[in-house]
């Protein structure tokens, strides 16, 4: 029942409409958001493009220790298909370390595009997104009761931000959510997935993060996320990729409507700060200007080359005899000795 509960208020608030109809695209589209949800158009508003060249570097920020990830209990976790995402229930023994108050675990659910298309994210790093991103959400247990009390306050969420890119192998940590989605196709459908050890939904090591201030990224967009988004990445297969862009719909009844693109374009940054728990290592040049320096040192050596080979032939040409046998007569030749 605590579990249900759960759900119920992570539904409620992250992703119900509130009496209002809202989508990612269309006249209740994101640009329209405001007008039916005022704090969507406030000034620190999520998600962002993470700009690594303007991010501060904060040497105290604490290591980020997710607790009871690896053993989530026994009890089966809800899996749920709410018309704008899909979102796995998560039992409150999971809670993060490492943030100025304990965050305990509510839920977590995918954002991605659709097939074919190379972003899917959220968040984006140096303008650049990935394919998908998985957000785990928490609420401050120490100072509210309830996911429902601490959405609203500042800094009452703590939502964990992971880029998905495309590797070469399947992720069996996600294929415990995705070997199910087809029992959640439709709008309101739900079913039960064994627990497992959603630390492997993480990138292995945890260590490089961006930690900012600001929103949920879906109305009612309140503005009360503590954001800590991963510098590596997970990697999930093109088939599970494409399971997730394919098989879920957003209505509950025909004609069906793809699940997709379901994703909120970056916000502006309005003077925030980003810090980051590691130091931005910039690369000399960037990869066209690297690309400009191979093709100008390959140039370089061939005309080097070239260079060599005339010079050699003009050396042989100076030499005696222009290269031809000589010819010794009788009172030229060399006395025998």
């Amino acid at each position: 029942m605590l579990f249900f509960a759960l759900l119920l208020e992570v539904t409620g608030i992250l992703a119900a409409d509130e009496g209002h109809h809202w989508t990612y695209e269309g006249p209740h589209g994101q640009d329209h958001w405001p007008a039916s949800y005022p704090e969507c158009g406030s000034s620190a508003q999520s998600p962002i493009d993470i700009q690594t060249d303007s991010v501060t570097f904060h040497p105290e920020l604490p290591a980020l220790e997710p607790y009871g990830y690896d053993q989530p209990g026994t009890e089966p976790l809800d899996l749920h298909n709410n018309g704008h995402t899909v979102q796995l229930s998560l039992p409150p023994t999971l809670y993060l370390g490492g943030l100025p108050r304990k965050y305990v675990a509510a839920q977590l659910h995918l954002h991605w595009g659709h097939k074919g298309s190379p972003g899917g994210s959220e968040h984006q790093i140096n303008s650049e997104a990935t394919a998908a991103e998985l957000h785990i959400v928490h609420y401050d247990s120490d100072s509210y009761g309830s996911l429902s009390e601490a959405a609203h306050r500042p800094q009452g969420l703590a939502v964990l931000g992971i880029l998905i890119e495309v590797g070469e192998t399947e992720n069996p940590a996600y294929e415990h959510i995705l070997s199910h989605l087809h029992e959640v196709s439709h709008k309101d459908q739900k079913t039960s997935v064994p627990p497992f050890n959603v630390r492997e939904l993480l990138p292995l090591q945890l260590e490089q993060f961006f930690r900012y201030n600001g929103s949920l990224t879906t109305p009612p967009c309140y503005q009360s996320v503590l954001w800590t988004v991963f510098n590596r990445r997970a990697q999930i297969s093109v088939g599970q990729l494409e399971r997730l862009q394919q098989t879920l719909f957003s209505t509950d009844e025909e004609p069906s409507e793809a699940l997709v693109q379901n994703y909120r374009d970056p916000q502006p940054l309005n003077q925030r700060a980003i810090f980051a728990s590691f130091i931005q290592v910039e690369p000399l040049y960037t990869t066209g200007e690297m690309l400009s320096l191979g093709v100008g040192i390959l140039l370089g050596c061939l005309c080097l080359l070239l260079a060599v080979y005339f010079i050699a032939r003009k050396i042989r040409k100076k030499r005696p005899g222009n290269g031809k046998s000589v010819v010794f007569t009788s009172a030229q030749a060399p006395e025998e000795s």
